[in-house]
């Protein structure tokens, strides 16, 4: 039984990070230049029962084994850098990049 709670307690964790990721990626939809995350999650460890082509009590043989899975946990959260929507406006200083790419700001020369 306590496998079981483990196993949920662990699921609800992973899920609540995923909310967390989605909610703040909602919150920022109409924020200039805001770039979206994504939740990536991990298997924990499996428990095998049983091995495939065990013999039962009976004497048949298993095809397939039994595994139990322990949980997940938060693999990482990562920025997808997939380029924007343009918007058009009438200030000659902004600038907008097409394709992969940065702007490097070079603070070299500040007054």
């Amino acid at each position: 039984m306590l496998k079981g709670l483990w196993t949920a307690a662990t699921g609800m964790a992973a899920m609540q990070l995923h909310i967390d990721v989605t909610a703040n990626n909602l919150a920022n939809v109409n924020t200039t230049s805001f770039k979206k995350s994504r939740s990536e999650f991990q298997d924990l460890m499996y428990q095998t029962l049983r091995l495939p082509g065990a013999t039962t009590a009976a004497g048949n043989q298993l095809p397939t084994g039994i595994q139990v899975g322990m949980g997940a946990k938060p693999a990482g959260v990562h920025k997808v850098f997939s380029q924007g929507d343009y918007n058009q406006t009438d200030n000659e200083f902004d600038l907008a990049i097409e394709g992969k790419g940065f702007f490097k700001v070079d603070r070299k020369s500040v007054v």
